[in-house]
C-alpha cells in the first residue's frame, strides 16, 4: 500500500509540475506572441510615420520647386515686358527723331556732319539764295520774326529742330535757282 500511495503520489506530483510546466510554457508563448504583435505594430507605426515623413518632404520640395519656377517665370516675364516697353520707347524715340530730322537721327555727331555738309553745300548756292531772299515778301519776313519770338521759349533741342526744319534744303535752293536763273531768262 505505502508503495502504491508513495507512486501516486509521485504520479500527481509529477502531474502538477507538468501541468504549472505546460502553464509557464503557455504563459512564455502568450508573452512572445505579445511581444512580437507588439513588436510588428510598432514596426509598422514608424514604417508609417516614415512614409508620412517622405511625402511630406517630397510635398514641401514639390512646392519649394513650384515657388521657385514661378519666381522664374514672374521675373521672365518682368524682364521680357521691361524689354519690350524699352523696345517700344527706343522705336518711339527713334521715329520722333527721323520725323523732326532730315533723314536720320539727330545726334551730335550726326548733326555736325550733316551741319558741316549743308554749310557747303549752302555756301555754294549763295549767290542763288541772295537772288531769291530778294523775292521774299514783307510778310513771310513778320512771319520769321514771330517764328524766332517762338522759338525762344522753346527747349535748345527744339529749337534746334525747329531750326533745322526752316533751314532750306539742297532741294529747295535748287529749285530755287533754276526759278531765278529761268525768270532771269
Amino acid at each position: 500500500l505505502r508503495t502504491e500511495e508513495r507512486q501516486r503520489l509521485a504520479r500527481e506530483r509529477r502531474e502538477e509540475r507538468e501541468k504549472q510546466h505546460a502553464a509557464k510554457e503557455t504563459q512564455i508563448l502568450e508573452k512572445e506572441r505579445k511581444a512580437k504583435l507588439q513588436y510588428e505594430k510598432q514596426l509598422e507605426e514608424r514604417q508609417r510615420k516614415l512614409k508620412e515623413m517622405k511625402q511630406k518632404e517630397e510635398q514641401r520640395r514639390a512646392a519649394v520647386e513650384e515657388k521657385r519656377k514661378q519666381k522664374i517665370e514672374e521675373e521672365k516675364e518682368r524682364y521680357e515686358a521691361v524689354m519690350h516697353r524699352t523696345l517700344e520707347r527706343n522705336q518711339r524715340l527713334e521715329t520722333r527723331l527721323k520725323r523732326w530730322s532730315w533723314g536720320g537721327s539727330v545726334t551730335p555727331d550726326s548733326e555736325s556732319k550733316t551741319g558741316s555738309k549743308r554749310s557747303t553745300s549752302t555756301a555754294n548756292l549763295k549767290q542763288a539764295e541772295g537772288a531769291v531772299s530778294k523775292r521774299l515778301s514783307s510778310s513771310a519776313a513778320l512771319l520769321n520774326t514771330s517764328d524766332r519770338a517762338r522759338r525762344s521759349q522753346l527747349s535748345p533741342l527744339d529749337s534746334s529742330v525747329i531750326s533745322r526744319l526752316l533751314a532750306p534744303t539742297q532741294a529747295s535752293l535748287a529749285r530755287s535757282k533754276s526759278a531765278a536763273t529761268l525768270s532771269a531768262d
